[in-house]
């Protein structure tokens, strides 16, 4: 039995036949080669799909806000409505507006909506015009 396990342990395994190599045939280099070449030609020239990508809000405050967002942002607008009224529509609220306005919920600073206001989301009400 140890003799056995011995001979397992210094008896060189036999290798398996290395396999052919697959030649490829010049048709398939020649595919391969004008798919990477129309693979950079892409990289190089964007697609309109690529464009628009670009386009997007580079930062994620500019983003719109969700319906549920747009709620709050507005009842947060109409606790300053008696001296300043939404300029635009709510749809164009951004994540942005939505945190200045929070912000000045918290604070109670008034520049948050000086702010607002210079950027044109909100605009002030014209006291005492009949």
């Amino acid at each position: 039995m140890i003799k056995g396990i011995i001979d397992k342990l210094f008896k060189p395994v036999p290798q398996p036949a290395h396999p052919k190599p697959q030649q490829i045939s010049p048709a398939e280099i020649e595919a391969l080669i004008d798919a990477k070449l129309k693979e950079h030609a892409a990289a190089i020239h964007p697609t309109p799909e690529m464009e628009q990508n670009e386009k997007q809000p580079a930062n994620q405050d500019d983003y719109k806000l969700t319906a549920k967002q747009i709620e709050y942002a507005l009842s947060l607008i109409d606790k300053v409505s008696h001296e300043f009224e939404l300029a635009i529509g709510p749809a164009e609220l951004t994540v942005k507006d939505l945190n200045r306005l929070i912000a000045y919920q918290k604070f109670k600073n008034k520049g948050t909506l000086v702010n607002l206001v210079k950027k044109g989301v909100l605009k002030r009400k014209a006291i005492g015009v009949n």
